[in-house]
């Protein structure tokens, strides 16, 4: 893909959060937290009927949006805000867009905004990243 900047990515689509994978995360996140695991939990501590995807995955998903659109890319900076829960069985999409591109030394940095969305409801995920592309890559 040649970045310009206003160019939208691919979006990249979670068709159901998994709690299997959640659980599955849990030990390597080190985050034990009930919400992650147990619907009771959940109800106990007012924040609905459904277990809560750990923020790391969420963010996972936007770096694979990231990495399907550049291969090989290093992901130099990414800053992002979790502005929601995305809840078990719901459906995500990763979007970003490209904001600058930058060539330096013969590498290009691409700078983007990107959100992870829930159909649901609204923005789970707001932030930026900055990319440099394998040498090379070129605009």
């Amino acid at each position: 893909m040649k970045p310009e900047p206003g160019t939208d990515l691919p979006p990249y689509r979670i068709e159901h959060v998994d709690p299997e994978t959640m659980k599955a995360w849990a030990p390597l996140l080190r985050d034990p937290n009930p919400i992650h695991l147990d619907r009771a939990a959940v109800r106990a501590a007012g924040l609905g009927d459904r277990r809560i995807n750990q923020g790391p995955i969420n963010l996972a998903y936007v770096v694979t949006l990231l990495h399907r659109a550049f291969p090989g890319a290093f992901i130099e900076d990414i800053r992002n805000r979790f502005t929601d829960n995305a809840y078990e069985g719901e459906a995500l999409e990763a979007r970003a867009t490209v904001t600058g591109v930058e060539d330096t030394d013969g590498r290009t940095r691409v700078t983007l905004e990107f959100t992870l969305n829930s159909d649901e409801r609204a923005v789970v995920i707001s932030g930026t990243a900055a990319l440099i592309l394998p040498e090379g890559e070129a605009t």
